[in-house]
Parts: structure tokens; C-alpha cells; sequence
């Protein structure tokens, strides 16, 4: 029980927790933000049941934790609401991979909102990793490695074939303006002070090497992040919300729900550049600022 009153619940050893007993439509005590802002810190991803949301009650839980982002940086955003991305489950859109959100740009998301619109009756989880553990697993040798990294990440990379007209139209959105952005691969939290893996499916490259030796490290670097034990899995009822703290984790959409409805509307709260071991901010390599994205990009 916080001093506010409402529980915090862990649902994995390494990350997870849920909130009960905060009504999310309500007008919230600053001092509940803050202690749900603490939980974030500690628990990296906070699962709220049951809320009665629409996306202007979305739009202003957000906003408590800091200015907004628009919806993306290159795809439409939700109809009337410029800052909500329809997270739509259509075939042959899904983003069934690793990430963190929005990495090809300077200055990703600080943290994601998640509300759950329509869920089918199976599968359709969100699963969410916990970088920080990760990078406390890996052996000394490979940590020191990975503390010198930095890795190009980008939107414009070899993706599989659109096997269908919406898919391919997707596609062409998704890169409709190009981006790589230098990022250090072992992020330092701004507010903890933690050390993260800072990679995920948009790293496709790392500086000073090429694409085999790239390919190589970062596929052994992001084995530790997706190990079982630094993973929550995430089973959605309508209604729900999840929180995460984009800087620190991953996320993930297993593609295993067939033909069924799948439908969740995000709000991202804006980001800093991420700094390294080094001291030194992240650096774009092609593409603008993305300041019609971020209000961030001008920090």
C-alpha cells in the first residue's frame, strides 16, 4: 500500500507491477503521479485494469508525466486526435519484433501509454522486457564491450516482403522520411541513473563496424535482454492501460491471434537524447530533427 492508498502489485521478478485502486478518468492528487511515477521508475511497466478511458482521458494520464509526442514521426495518426497512434492488428501490419519505440530519432519517447480497445479471445499479448537486468546479466568482459558501443538505428531497413496491398501502403509510410540516428548502446537513465541495453530492432548497425560483426554483437547483446526471467507478459482485457518506461525497456506483439480483431490507441510522452557511459547525446546521422514530431527535438 503507497501513502496514497492505492497497491502496487508485482507480476514479475524483474519487471512488472500492477496498479489497483487509481481511477485513471478521475482528477489525480499530483502526489498519486508521483508515486505511480516512482513505481514506474522501479518497476519500468505498470498495468492498470479495468479503466474507463476514452483517448481525451488517455491524452491527459499522459500528459501528467510531461509534454506529448504527435502520434509518429512518418505514420497518420488516429482520426481527429493528432497525437494518438492506432495500434490496429491487420495482418501483415504487426509489429512482431523487438523494439523500443521510435529509436530511429533523436529523441524517443520518454514513456508509452498502451489502452486496449478491442482484444481477441486469445494471444494478443504485449510483452515488455527489462533492459537495465539485462545489462547486469551480461558477463564483465562482454558489459565493458558494450559500454563503448554505439549503434546506428534506423526506420529504412531490410524488411520482410508486404504480402499484402495494405501492408506494402504501410510500408511506404513507415519511411516516407528516412532516419538513422546514432544512440550509445548502453543508455544512462536520466532520472535512476541505471545502465540499459539501448537496442532493440531498429539498431542495425553498430559505429566502426560492418554489417556481419554488427549482426553478430547485437544479436548476442539482445539475447540478454529477451531472456525469460527479464520478460513480463502482458494478457490484455478491454479497457486496460500499460505504461512503460520507454527509455529502459522493450516490447513486444506475438503475431498469434490468426485473423482476429486487434486493436490498441498509444500516446507517448516526449523524451531526451539518450546519453552514454561516455557522457556524450545521442546524434543524428540522416534525416531532420524530427521537430514535428517531439517537442523534445529542440533540447
Amino acid at each position: 500500500m503507497t501513502t496514497t492508498g492505492f497497491d502496487v502489485r508485482r507480476i514479475g521478478g524483474r519487471i512488472g507491477a500492477e496498479i489497483i485502486g487509481v481511477d485513471l478518468a478521475g482528477d489525480l492528487d499530483p502526489a498519486v503521479v508521483s508515486e505511480i511515477n516512482s513505481a514506474l521508475l522501479e518497476h519500468k511497466a505498470l498495468f492498470f485494469r479495468g479503466q474507463r478511458l476514452d483517448d481525451a482521458a488517455q491524452l491527459g494520464f499522459a500528459s501528467r508525466f510531461g509534454e506529448l509526442t504527435t502520434a509518429h514521426p512518418t505514420v497518420p495518426a488516429a482520426d481527429g486526435q493528432p497525437n494518438v497512434l492506432a495500434v490496429n492488428g491487420e495482418e501483415g501490419i504487426r509489429s512482431n519484433r523487438w523494439h523500443t519505440d521510435v529509436t530511429f530519432v533523436r529523441t524517443p519517447p520518454k514513456a508509452t501509454t498502451l489502452r486496449s480497445l478491442v482484444v481477441p479471445p486469445y494471444g494478443g499479448n504485449t510483452l515488455i522486457a527489462n533492459a537495465a537486468t539485462a545489462y547486469q546479466d551480461l558477463p564483465e568482459p562482454l558489459r565493458a564491450l558494450a559500454d563503448r558501443l554505439w549503434a546506428v538505428h534506423t526506420n529504412d531497413h531490410d524488411y520482410a516482403e508486404p504480402k499484402t496491398a495494405r501492408a506494402a501502403e504501410h510500408r511506404r509510410q513507415f519511411v516516407s522520411r528516412k532516419y538513422r540516428t546514432a544512440h550509445p548502446v548502453v543508455r544512462v537513465h536520466p532520472e535512476t541513473g541505471e545502465r540499459g541495453l539501448f537496442i532493440g530492432g531498429f539498431a542495425q548497425r553498430l559505429v566502426g563496424l560492418g554489417p556481419d560483426e554488427s549482426r553478430d554483437i547485437l544479436r548476442i547483446l539482445q539475447s540478454y535482454v529477451t531472456r525469460p526471467e527479464n520478460v513480463v507478459r502482458w494478457q490484455w482485457a478491454p479497457g486496460d492501460l500499460v505504461l512503460f518506461d520507454n527509455r529502459i525497456t522493450q516490447h513486444y506483439a506475438p503475431d498469434d491471434y490468426g485473423d482476429l480483431p486487434r486493436l490498441l490507441h498509444r500516446v507517448t510522452v516526449a523524451g531526451d537524447a539518450p546519453v552514454g557511459v561516455d557522457g556524450e547525446h545521442s546524434r543524428v546521422v540522416e534525416g531532420d530533427d524530427a521537430a514535428h514530431y517531439t517537442p523534445a527535438a529542440a533540447a
